[in-house]
């Protein structure tokens, strides 16, 4: 088992930026992908980024060039950082991770309002 907590959502003005921090504990060696999706209201659930045990990342189209995944190992712990947010960011982040079992985990969910 893994348990997800997520930190770091807010209100910010267009153009800002805001890092989201993700801490995992429980049976973290068995993890292969960590990632960040986000739900707005009347939406799907959709991928915005996601890094690999090897480090490979992956990005929606709409985030690319403006949101960075990273990871810090030694914390247990994954962050998006978003750049240049504009009123469309706006939605309820998760965090996610799989792990070699094919098993998901989700975060509780930080809301993310890009607002004037």
């Amino acid at each position: 088992q893994v348990q997800l907590v997520e930190s770091g959502g807010g209100l910010v003005q267009p153009g800002g930026s805001l890092r989201l921090s993700c801490s995992a504990s429980g049976s973290i060696r068995s993890i292969i992908t960590r990632g960040w999706y986000r739900q707005a209201p009347g939406n799907q659930r959709e991928l915005v980024a996601a890094i690999t045990s090897r480090g490979s990342t992956n990005y929606a189209d709409s985030v690319k060039c403006r949101f960075t995944i990273s990871r810090d190992n030694a914390k247990n712990t994954v962050y998006l950082q978003m750049n240049s947010l504009n009123p469309d960011d706006t939605a309820v982040y998760y965090c996610h991770h799989m792990d070699s079992g094919y098993m998901n985990y989700w975060g509780q969910g930080t809301q993310v309002t890009v607002s004037s």
